[in-house]
């Protein structure tokens, strides 16, 4: 680890700040895009999913029996 700390300090700020980021970049660009886009997917699909849920559950509320109380057996 120090040898590796070593060689890094001997370097430009420009090297470290700016080049080495953008090789990260580039070599994992397509990890880093796909997962983003996986986990950005999985929260649409959340929220989507919890609306419509949201959804029936408003309509089966207004359209079932809305002056009558469910009994405690019933859901």
């Amino acid at each position: 680890m120090d040898g590796i700390r070593e060689t890094f300090a001997g370097m430009p700020w420009w090297v470290k700040w700016v080049a080495i980021p953008l090789l990260v970049l580039f070599v994992f660009g397509g990890v880093i895009t796909s997962i983003l886009g996986a986990l950005i997917g999985f929260a649409f699909k959340l929220l989507l999913f919890v609306g419509l849920v949201g959804g029936l559950v408003f309509l089966v509320k207004k359209f079932s029996g809305s002056g009558t109380k469910p009994s405690s057996g019933d859901w």
